[in-house]
């Protein structure tokens, strides 16, 4: 009785999200899975036969009557990619020095300092990036501040640059990063790093034996967050990338609103949907495999 009475408890409570996460996450999906297979419509929308020519146009089987394979698609994928796995190593070698300090921090300060991480997210994210916008412009204050103290004798060119696009990306995505950085490094066990310490093992192997492993969950979980939504990120190289700081965000908006080519947008998508899932199942493995080891 007290089993059927759990179960009962438990599909109430789970009912609610799996419809929620059914019609506004599945439903979707699938409708972008089934646009990618379907022919384009002459001025927008799709028509219902089925095309697999939308990734031809990817991955090099176009037809090259209706439809070209351009290697601008693939090179755009990659840029997205690289620059997703910058912003997120990046994010990492800024983050995890900064977590073993706060997390030796009094209370009260720690506590300021974790509300300072998350006071950006009080504010629009449109109008920090348009305020990034007038530090980095050529008479911004970044260029004003370096010419009068004479580092350069003219203004640099870091606007609308893949320099702009990665600074952006690592400006956005350093909470994500902090944040499962900091639960990791305050939950390390300091005995092991004292016995460690006794026993005679130098700073560098105590963070390689002992302080790594157990914060490795932690190096995890931030580099996925941050990886993920910069891979598909179209706001950040919109306003700091310009032509130049392009990715496959930016190209799935632009099928869908511009050229609307619905179907080659939905290709585009699930492509990116197939990166993001070898991504996760791939951090899966790994901690799951690291796991078994220190096991």
């Amino acid at each position: 009785m007290a089993i059927r009475r759990q179960t009962l408890v438990l599909t109430t409570l789970l009912t609610p999200v799996t419809l929620f996460l059914g019609v506004f996450f599945l439903l979707p999906l699938l409708i972008i899975a089934l646009f990618s297979f379907l022919t384009p419509g002459l001025y927008g929308g799709v028509e219902w036969a089925f095309y697999h020519w939308n990734y031809g146009r990817i991955f090099g089987w176009a037809d090259d009557i209706l439809e070209v394979y351009e290697p601008i698609y693939l090179q755009i994928l990659m840029r997205s990619l690289g620059f997703a796995a910058l912003t997120a190593l990046l994010c990492l070698l800024l983050c995890y020095p900064v977590a073993f300090w706060v997390s030796r921090l009094p209370s009260r300060w720690r506590m300021l300092f974790l509300f300072l991480i998350t006071l950006p997210f009080f504010s629009s994210l449109i109008v920090r990036l348009y305020a990034w916008l007038l530090i980095l412009k050529p008479s911004g204050i970044l260029n004003t501040v370096l010419i009068s103290v004479g580092v350069i004798s003219e203004p640099l060119e870091i606007l609308y640059t893949p320099a702009a696009v990665v600074l952006g990306m690592v400006y956005v995505m350093v909470p994500f990063m902090f944040l499962p950085l900091y639960s990791a490094v305050d939950n390390l066990d300091r005995a092991l790093i004292e016995a460690s310490m006794d026993l005679g093992a130098t700073r560098l192997q105590t963070f390689v034996k002992v302080v790594l492993p157990q914060t490795l969950p932690g190096i995890l979980g931030g580099a996925v967050i941050v990886f993920i939504p910069s891979v598909g990120n179209f706001i950040v190289p919109d306003v700091l990338g310009g032509a130049k700081g392009l990715m496959i965000g930016n190209l799935v908006e632009q099928q869908f609103l511009s050229a609307r080519n619905w179907p080659f947008g939905s290709a585009l998508s699930m492509i990116v949907m197939a990166v993001v899932l070898a991504v996760l199942l791939g951090s899966m493995a790994f901690a799951k495999r690291k796991g078994g080891q220190n096991a």
